[in-house]
């Protein structure tokens, strides 16, 4: 086949078809912009050179981030079929697909560093990469993240140039090692290039919400999703964006609305791992409020009950021990901690240190055992980042925390925690727990502070719970 046709990156491509590869290039586009039409495309371009092998290899690798590892499979076993006469560049790549979807995450990033080395430009491997690291390498845990994530970003740079696919993404990696205003003006130059790029939206979206200014996440995010394809899957996980940003000005109803018509699982076309969404949403509406959600936990059991049915996965059971622990499914609960502690003590070390600690603790605090949650989730939290998920959905599992240290009466352990996250941000929310903190333990500075949290929350709904009690503490 000829050599002559390339991609976007002037990577060979082996086809003799223009159109193959035409459509393999806007499919790559889709995938690496989280854009609708990815499988479509692909689709088009193997229709059109059905031995087109790197066409199908992709497919697989779109299946997999659809987490459907059968059709993925299946996509191998036709580019395996038709793997004859091509570049080195895409032989790697295929046996990097191959890797990751047959279960070896760790072997399939250390095959992207190799790879990086002579392939800089194989913009898709970085798109893989994140998924990879974000993920905690599915469950071995990824030691130094975001700090690798960022370095392997950073030793690319220079081969792309004012790409916008390269500068959305590059922007995740900038902003969850904390170089927000950096990680802001990347996100934001990859949308002039590409204003549809959901990948840019994201990281503008963290960027807003690790300032915690809600206000200005919430109207941008709220006009960006005017124009995004809700067929694509990564809508849920930008609602559940939106849904933050709202809890954080303490309105409750504009949460209800986007879990009702963008979130919930029985009305979106999720999968199980969007359970990370729906679960830690709901959890936190849980742990604000002192209540359940008037949206019922049965139908989020039934989501973990599908997402757990191949356990390993610590972020993900995470999200599942939360669902089944509100859900009162105490089975469902035992049984991802029972998988966890087979792994522990097979001498597991992410699985002994963090990932069963993490689900007792989260079944401790829907118990009632507050003292218990504290304890064990005090020791995780310098695990997170091996658990796997960004800053922004570390902080459900740090918030349980908080809540638990505060209905143990442990004050002092929640003032500690609370002062260092108010030195990097200055939230309302963990003001107000610092408020109640300080007026249990009759402390002078309570009024101050709580009357900065009236202030700061007066555009939130006034019968909140959280608006009550401050009204309640500070003698108004």
């Amino acid at each position: 086949m000829s050599q002559a046709i390339s991609d976007r990156y002037g990577l060979p491509l082996s086809t003799s078809s223009p159109v193959a590869a035409e459509h393999y290039v806007d499919a790559i586009d889709a995938i690496i912009s989280q854009t609708y039409g990815a499988g479509r495309h692909l689709g088009m371009a193997v229709e059109a050179d059905d031995g087109f092998a790197i066409g199908h290899a992709t497919l697989a690798l779109a299946s997999m981030f659809g987490y459907d590892p059968v059709k993925a499979k299946g996509h191998l076993a036709e580019t395996h079929a038709r793997a004859k006469g091509l570049s080195r560049r895409e032989e790697q790549q295929i046996a990097i697909f191959d890797t990751w979807i047959n279960g070896n995450s760790p072997r399939a990033l250390q095959l992207i560093r190799d790879h990086l080395k002579d392939f800089s430009r194989d913009i898709v491997l970085l798109r893989l990469a994140q998924r990879l690291f974000v993920a905690g390498c599915s469950g071995s845990g990824v030691a130094h993240y975001p700090p690798d994530f960022y370095n392997m970003m950073k030793s690319v740079e220079s081969d792309y140039g004012d790409d916008w696919a390269f500068q959305g993404q590059f922007a995740w990696a900038t902003h969850e090692i904390g170089m927000l205003d950096e990680g802001l003006r990347l996100a934001q130059r990859s949308l002039e290039l590409r204003p549809t790029n959901a990948v840019a939206a994201h990281s503008v979206a963290h960027v807003f919400y690790e300032r915690a200014d809600y206000s200005s996440g919430a109207n941008f995010l709220g006009d960006w999703l005017t124009g995004y394809d809700r067929r694509v899957a990564y809508h849920v996980h930008l609602s559940w964006h939106q849904a933050l940003f709202q809890l954080g000005m303490g309105r409750y109803q504009q949460v209800a609305t986007l879990y009702e018509n963008d979130i919930r699982p029985s009305v979106t076309a999720c999968d199980a791992n969007s359970l990370a969404d729906s679960a830690s949403l709901m959890w936190r509406w849980f742990l604000y409020t002192g209540s359940y959600s008037p949206f019922p936990w049965a139908e989020l059991r039934d989501q973990a009950d599908a997402a757990v049915q191949n356990p390993g996965l610590p972020f993900r059971d995470g999200h599942a021990a939360m669902a089944f622990a509100a859900a009162g499914d105490q089975d469902g609960v035992a049984r991802v901690v029972e998988g966890w502690r087979a792994m522990a003590n097979k001498g597991n070390t992410l699985a002994a240190e963090a990932a069963l600690p993490l689900m007792e603790g989260i079944s401790a605090f829907a118990e009632g055992e507050y003292a218990q949650a504290a304890s064990l989730l005090k020791g995780v939290q310098p695990q997170l980042p091996r658990i796997g998920g960004s800053h922004a959905q570390h902080e459900v599992f740090e918030d349980t925390l908080l809540e638990a240290c505060l209905r143990a009466e442990q004050y002092d352990d929640a003032q500690t925690l609370l002062q260092t996250r108010l030195g990097r941000r200055p939230s309302i929310r963990d003001e107000f727990w610092l408020g109640r903190a300080q007026s249990a333990t009759s402390q002078p500075s309570a009024s101050n502070t709580l009357a900065s949290v009236r202030e700061r929350w007066q555009t939130a709904d006034a019968d909140s719970p959280e608006v009550v009690a401050v009204e309640r503490l500070a003698g108004g």
